[in-house]
């Protein structure tokens, strides 16, 4: 019997997946932190057998080339992709036998990208599953702009294409089996389902459900920015990255960590925005971890930046290190444990303000008062705060000096990006205040709301 196994990574909104039929298994999309899936692999006591990529990812750096050298396993990867590392190349209407009863149908899919496969999964004579990969996603699609400008109007075309291959090709039965859709920016929008079908997706997805021109000018319009770590990911993976170093950092003691600050390198505090609020080493950045961490620093930090990581406890510190390593930040700087003051030696800590939407209210009509709006652009044009300055947050490193003198009052939608706006200011000595409070709050504290340019 076939059984397909999920390996979840919420915090960049993705899943890999491995599929067996007791004996042998298909791994699809796998992460870097590889060690989940071998461990899921002898858990259910399978041999990993085949390694697939539906396409060269742009939002996390790849674990297939390290899994399949690890286990042996063949890696199918695109023929088309111009990668020079040993694989096994694959094309449309490939057809791979992955053990006694199942294997593997390859169908060109472009769209994502330009070489984008998905691949369907038989048993029995039958089409059980498809991995769509950025290609059909729950109720929506992949993105097609991640390849630049000049290509997206002939991706989002393709895109199309593609998704009424599918739904052509796979019965309605089938379980749709995506790679992104569950929060990553790599989606062209997120949708709440965590599971579906053809005959589902024939009802509901709007790809399946309009005209292409309207298809296409609706998913344009409604495309937003993403991370700029992205830039690095398509060149890492086309690369044929390795596995992923987990091993402790060297630990760094308050001197040093001082001096890192002072040489412009980024010291991240992983604890709870309350805590870091309520003392921190100066001139450190507020980022929690919880599942947005990752996309937004690496969206934040220019590349190539020295990172050094203070939590709470060591497993703090070595889940953040897995989740950087995701995305290609391979190895911190170095790292302590503890709190506040643990890191300032001897001096005292800092402090930064978490306000609320009411206290805004009553504090904006000062004149000293700066309110700064760093959501996205979509965001901002779906209504704002009248007089509010908007710099979308991962751009304030560079834009900080447009900001006028004065107190700045930060928001965003949750109070997470506006807590890491707020350190970034107090770390370049602005008195900053993080609204630590839900937009949805904003009206009812006594904020009109504007889509004004």
């Amino acid at each position: 019997m076939v059984e397909i196994l999920p390996i979840e990574t919420p915090s960049l909104g993705d899943r890999s997946y491995l599929a067996h039929d007791g004996v042998s298994a298909l791994v699809v999309d796998p992460q870097r932190d590889i060690d989940r899936v071998t461990g899921l692999a002898d858990a259910v006591g399978v041999r990993i057998t085949h390694v697939v990529e539906t396409h060269i990812h742009n939002d996390y750096v790849s674990g297939g080339l390290a899994l399949a050298r690890d286990t042996g396993a063949r890696y199918l990867v695109n023929a088309a992709d111009p990668v020079p590392f040993a694989r096994d190349p694959v094309g449309d209407g490939d057809v791979v036998e992955v053990g006694a009863d199942l294997r593997v149908r390859v169908l060109a899919t472009p769209g994502h990208t330009f070489t984008h496969l998905s691949y369907l999964l038989e048993s029995g004579g039958q089409v059980m599953a498809v991995f769509t990969g950025g290609s059909l996603l729950y109720g929506s699609t992949g993105r097609p702009d991640l390849l630049g400008p000049d290509h997206t109007d002939a991706l989002a075309h393709a895109q199309y294409a593609s998704a009424h291959r599918l739904a052509r090709e796979v019965p309605d039965a089938a379980a749709i089996l995506p790679t992104h859709g569950f929060g990553s920016f790599c989606a062209a929008t997120q949708t709440q389902a965590d599971s579906s079908t053809m005959g589902r997706e024939r009802a509901v997805n709007p790809v399946l459900r309009q005209g292409e021109a309207d298809y296409v000018r609706t998913l344009l319009a409604g495309l937003d920015a993403f991370p700029t770590y992205y830039a690095h990911m398509g060149p890492a993976n086309t690369a044929g990255p390795g596995g992923a170093d987990l091993s402790p950092p060297r630990r760094a003691e308050p001197e040093e960590l001082r001096r890192r600050i002072e040489a412009g390198e980024w010291v991240v505090d992983l604890r709870d925005r309350k805590a870091f609020a309520a003392g921190h080493l100066r001139g450190s950045l507020s980022f929690t971890l919880d599942r947005s961490f990752a996309s937004y620093l690496g969206w934040a930090i220019p590349w190539g930046t020295p990172l050094t990581l203070l939590g709470a406890t060591p497993e703090q510190v070595s889940e953040a290190q897995r989740e950087l390593a995701r995305i290609g930040i391979d190895r911190p700087a170095a790292a302590s444990t503890g709190d506040a003051e643990d890191w300032t030696g001897g001096r005292p800590p800092a402090h930064l303000r978490l306000a609320s939407f009411t206290d805004l209210a009553a504090a904006r009509g000062r004149p000293d008062v700066v309110v700064l709006d760093v959501r996205r652009r979509l965001e901002w044009t779906a209504g704002h705060i009248p007089g509010a300055r908007h710099i979308p947050f991962h751009e304030l490193p560079a834009r900080a000096d447009e900001i006028p003198d004065g107190e700045v009052w930060i928001h965003c939608r949750t109070g997470y990006r506006s807590t890491v706006a707020a350190s970034m200011l107090a770390a370049r000595g602005r008195t900053a205040v993080s609204v630590d409070d839900d937009f949805t709050n904003a009206e009812g504290a006594g904020l009109p709301l504007t889509t004004e340019a």
